[in-house]
Order: C-alpha cells, then sequence, then structure tokens
C-alpha cells in the first residue's frame, strides 16, 4: 500500500464523501494504481475531469500514481482555456455556455454571431437566470452587481463594460474564448445550430435578386430563418475583423 494526497475541486466535490470535500485527503491505495483507476474507483465519472496534477505538474489519466504524491484533479474549465497544459485528453472538454439577462441583448447576439452556446430572453426573470445558470452550468453574464453575487451560483460574471462591442471583448478576454470562436455557425435569433441547405429547397422563399447571385445558404430547423452572405453578413465578417487577435 502506498499513501497519498488527494484534493477535488469545484463540482467534482459532489460526488464525494463531504469529509473529503473542498480540502486534501490522504488516502491509501494499491501499489502501481493508475490515477484514471482511483478516479473511477471515487465515484467520479471520467468524462467530467478535464486537468490532473500531480505534485503540480499536468499528467494523463494513464498517470501510476507514487507513494506520497499530491493529487489535483480538476473539472471542465469554463473560465480558463488549458488546451496548451492538459495532458488528460487532446481536445479540453470545456465548451463554453451562457446565459445572458435583459440588459445584453445585442451582447448575446455578438456571441451567438460568433458561434458560443447563448440563451437569451428579455422576459427572463432573475429567479429563471439562476435555475437555468445552475441547471445547465452556464455561465451567467450580467450587469446587476446582486444577481451576479448571489451566492447559489458557480458560473456567474459581471460585465463591466456599456459598449456591446466592448462588453463582447470584454468577455472573450475573460474567459480566453478568442480560439473557440466559430462565426455564422448559429442562428442569431434562437440559438440553435445552422444546417446547409440546397437553394431548390428553399428557392421560393428566396428574394430573387437574391436568387441571381447566390448559391450557398443555411436555414435554422429550430426558427425556420434561413441564412445567405448578404450585405449583412458583409458587416457582421467586417466587424468580427476588427475585434482584437489573442
Amino acid at each position: 500500500m502506498i499513501q497519498i494526497s488527494v484534493r477535488w475541486y469545484s463540482e467534482l466535490n459532489d460526488n464525494i464523501p463531504i469529509e473529503q470535500q473542498y480540502a486534501a485527503f490522504i488516502h491509501q491505495i494499491e501499489s502501481g494504481t493508475i490515477v484514471s483507476d482511483f478516479i473511477s474507483g471515487s465515484g467520479i465519472p471520467l468524462k467530467q475531469i478535464d486537468l490532473i496534477l500531480a505534485n503540480g505538474k499536468s499528467v494523463s489519466l494513464e498517470y501510476q500514481i507514487n507513494d506520497g504524491d499530491r493529487i489535483a484533479v480538476f473539472p471542465v474549465f469554463e473560465s480558463f482555456d488549458i488546451s496548451s497544459v492538459t495532458k488528460v485528453r487532446e481536445i479540453p472538454l470545456r465548451r463554453p455556455k451562457f446565459i445572458l439577462d435583459v440588459h445584453l441583448g445585442k451582447l448575446a447576439n455578438h456571441l451567438r454571431m460568433l458561434g458560443f452556446d447563448t440563451l437569451y430572453k428579455n422576459d427572463y426573470t432573475k429567479e429563471i437566470l439562476r435555475k437555468i445558470s445552475l441547471d445547465e452550468n452556464r455561465t451567467l453574464l450580467s450587469k446587476d452587481k446582486s444577481l451576479i453575487e448571489n451566492g447559489c451560483l458557480t458560473h456567474a460574471y459581471l460585465i463591466k463594460n456599456k459598449d456591446p462591442r466592448l462588453q463582447l471583448i470584454e468577455v472573450l478576454d475573460r474567459f480566453q474564448l478568442f480560439a473557440l470562436t466559430a462565426p455564422f455557425t448559429r442562428c442569431i435569433e434562437c440559438n440553435s445550430i445552422l444546417q446547409r441547405i440546397e437553394k431548390e429547397e428553399i428557392i421560393a422563399r428566396i428574394p430573387e435578386k437574391v436568387k441571381e447571385w447566390c448559391t450557398e445558404y443555411q436555414v435554422c430547423r429550430t426558427c425556420d430563418r434561413i441564412y445567405w452572405k448578404g450585405s449583412h453578413y458583409q458587416k457582421m465578417r467586417e466587424f468580427i475583423s476588427k475585434l482584437p487577435e489573442k
């Protein structure tokens, strides 16, 4: 048998005994145990793990634990891009998701334009915002300090800027999202993923002037909105091109 120190972070603590939560806890395990077996044996699904540190260094799931090791286990990171340091998997599990309050409608459109999963309705109450944030692990973005500082929330951020463009840059910078953008893949109206559609399937719905030159179209299967690369698309491309690169 060997002895190790283990600490679980954030929501991973929900799956372990209360006496082991939010602090380093001493475990005795069989010599030769690999870290994935130890994690699974602790009742935590490996699909929830995005970073494992052994004595301060990132290790893979196949890492063989040694006597005296200090193990730290982290869930999916919403605030930081760990792709350059994690050795758990080639592509981190990080999939940023947001929900925005009534004051951030333009920011919601900008985030959707860049491909980020963003919920927004101008009639969401504070209670609904909190519930969806918690139930779906969505980061709540708000201009309301009292809403953000609510003790029950686990993912929340107070937007400081007033200008929607600066708000977008603020969010991209705070959550390190510059490398995760996927412009024009999501419906700006309802947040669903867009799908390509053949011109012939929607020919009756396309304006006559657009039919003459446009051959590529996308459709939102949820709200049935059609997208093509017209003047509005060009304005959005210009908007995106002026965003900082990091």
